[in-house]
């Protein structure tokens, strides 16, 4: 008999005192389910914060690599219109450059001023070498519509189809890119 009360009690915590262990007055036991109520709610209260504060953790980190990915987009544009501006304002500088090979080709021998002509010349080259433009090897290349613009064809015993045989004006690339095209004869 003794084992059915313990058995009671045990699966009816409600209805017992953890101080003592005699029965809880209805007053204590709607106390205790007060109490318990507000545990519940409590609980899933925390819950609720708790998986709020995760999809608020979930949302800055996402704001966090759109910004990201927006500043480095930003500052890809930017050294893209820096790259085009200074593109730009090379590219019209490029015909000095053509009057100054010019005039070298057709100096008068043992001039001085042909001397200071030349230096300006190489001073020219070597800034624009030091912005990334190179002239472009055209001579004795398969023609390349990208890099060159044929201006004239002629027949070429020794030479292949489509191979540019002489250029009227060089063209430069900046880095990878054609700032210029090449003026070319190609090969019939």
């Amino acid at each position: 008999m003794t084992d059915r009360k313990t058995k009671k009690r045990e699966s009816n915590p409600v209805a017992q005192n953890p101080a003592s262990s005699a029965p809880l007055s209805p007053a204590e036991a709607d106390q205790l389910a007060a109490l318990e109520k507000q545990l519940a709610e409590s609980q899933a209260q925390a819950a609720d914060s708790q998986q709020k504060s995760q999809e608020y953790l979930e949302a800055l980190m996402r704001e966090r690599a759109d910004f990201t990915n927006f500043r480095r987009r930003v500052e890809q544009e930017r050294a893209q219109l820096w790259s085009q501006a200074s593109a730009e304002t090379i590219k019209k500088l490029l015909p000095v450059l053509d009057d100054l090979e010019r005039a070298l080709q057709n100096r008068p021998a043992e001039d001085v001023w042909a001397n200071g002509v030349e230096l300006i010349a190489r001073k020219f080259v070597s800034l624009l070498e030091k912005e990334g433009v190179t002239p472009m090897q055209a001579k004795g290349q398969p023609f390349d519509p990208n890099l060159h613009e044929a201006i004239l064809q002629e027949p070429c015993e020794n030479c292949e189809p489509g191979t540019v045989t002489e250029v009227l004006q060089q063209g430069y690339l900046h880095g990878e890119r054609a700032l210029r095209p090449a003026l070319v004869k190609v090969a019939q």
